[in-house]
């Protein structure tokens, strides 16, 4: 959800990415309440694949996050130039794999985690770059995941999952 813009942070003298909230959602105080909330939940992350959030302001009456510019191309961008090695593809599923560990250590999950959410820098290194963290207040398909991981893990083949 959101516009995002390359912008200079003026005070610290670096470049950031500025995430706006559509202004079609300004007035909407749910939509408001969940961009905030998600900004929280992002900036209780701290991880090296994870983009860090600098902070949330407003010009305007429109609400933004100031976020770390991640270098790079998006994965969905690298896919579409055709298929990743293996040795590649491990790496940044494994890369992928530390980041969502990480946060679901701290009780948090991401809402829409895509390959166009997440950024291979040029030398590697895959951030995962949205703010769409959240953490719920309950966990509805815990035992769905469950019985999917020990059927994978039993040898069934994921098209009979």
């Amino acid at each position: 959800m959101g516009e995002v813009y390359q912008a200079t942070d003026s005070k610290l003298g670096r470049t950031v990415a500025i995430k706006l909230l559509p202004e079609a959602f300004t007035n909407d105080p749910e939509r408001v309440a969940r961009f905030e909330r998600e900004a929280r939940v992002l900036a209780s992350l701290n991880h090296p694949h994870i983009a860090a959030i600098y902070g949330v302001e407003e010009f305007g009456g429109r609400k933004f996050l100031v976020m770390e510019l991640v270098p790079g191309e998006t994965l969905a961008d690298r896919v579409r130039r055709g298929p990743l090695p293996v040795d590649d593809a491990l790496r940044v599923a494994h890369q992928i794999s530390e980041a969502l560990e990480s946060a679901h250590e701290k009780g948090i999950v991401h809402r829409d985690l895509k390959p166009a959410k997440i950024k291979i820098t040029p030398d590697g290194v895959v951030r995962c770059w949205t703010s769409a963290w959240r953490k719920p207040t309950r966990w509805k398909t815990r035992t769905a995941l469950t019985f999917q991981i020990r059927r994978r893990s039993a040898g069934w083949p994921p098209s009979r999952v």
